[in-house]
């Protein structure tokens, strides 16, 4: 009887020891990294405020208005003369993208443009 007791008290003690030293030893390591985390994405986002503050005092100088507005509205000041500059006839743009394919041009007819269209799709 004595021989099967030791086991069992050797099991209690160990049960004990873990749930008293080593599970609230890993959680506290655990939390001790989430707080190193959330410690750098705190300076991350303070460097953000920074950077967006001076932006904000930028943006209230005159200076930075008037080119805004010249640069982004195309505004003059009074007896100014403001002159848009288009392309020339031999200047290609390229057309906006849309991110769908834009058909070749073809000298056929719509109905030879149509059937070689359907014949790629079947």
């Amino acid at each position: 009887m004595r021989r099967a007791l030791w086991p069992l008290i050797a099991t209690i003690a160990l049960a004990i020891v873990l749930a008293v030293g080593v599970f609230p030893t890993r959680t506290w390591l655990e939390q001790r990294e989430a707080i190193q985390t959330e410690r750098e994405r705190i300076a991350v986002l303070d460097r953000e405020n920074t950077r967006l503050a001076a932006r904000v005092a930028e943006l209230q100088t005159d200076g930075e208005i008037e080119r805004l507005a010249r640069e982004q509205y195309n505004l003059v000041k009074p007896g100014e003369e403001a002159y848009a500059i288009l392309p020339g006839p031999n200047e290609v743009q390229p057309p906006p993208s849309s991110g769908f394919p834009t058909p070749a041009p073809s000298s056929d007819g719509w109905w030879d443009g149509l059937k070689s269209r359907l014949g790629e799709i079947f």
